[in-house]
């Protein structure tokens, strides 16, 4: 049996993959967001655990983030399938002033052929 070899990701890559996650939370696009996540995607966030509809679900209103900046980031290949990418994220909401801070990690699996994100979990950060 021959063994497919296929390469693991890069770091701009993947964190190319999470910035569309992000761009769709800017721009509202509920659909963009449902395509980067996996139909069993878990999210572990400060308010509890979510699932996909409950991500793309925060769409409903309106856009929930006016703008993001990633920094920090690292990734952890676990196999050339499955890697673990972490970072941290300066972000505004809608109608705010005041930048807010998380510490995320994201696990990014390759599935017949796709990268798509099955699962999040966010730390926020203390702003000094």
């Amino acid at each position: 049996m021959m063994t497919e070899n296929i390469n693991a990701p890069t770091l701009a890559e993947i964190l190319e993959l999470e910035k569309q996650v992000w761009s769709a939370l800017v721009t509202g696009d509920a659909h963009a967001d449902r395509a980067l996540l996996s139909a069993d995607f878990l999210g572990v966030y400060p308010s509890g655990f979510a699932n996909r509809d409950d991500h793309v679900g925060q769409f409903a209103e309106a856009p929930t983030m006016a703008e993001f900046k990633l920094s920090e980031e690292q990734l952890r290949i676990l196999t050339p399938d499955i890697v673990l990418l972490s970072y941290r994220a300066d972000y505004v909401r809608p109608g705010a002033e005041e930048w807010e801070a998380m510490l995320i990690s994201s696990l990014w699996e390759r599935r017949t052929g796709v990268w798509i994100n099955s699962f999040s979990q966010d730390t926020p950060v203390d702003q000094e």
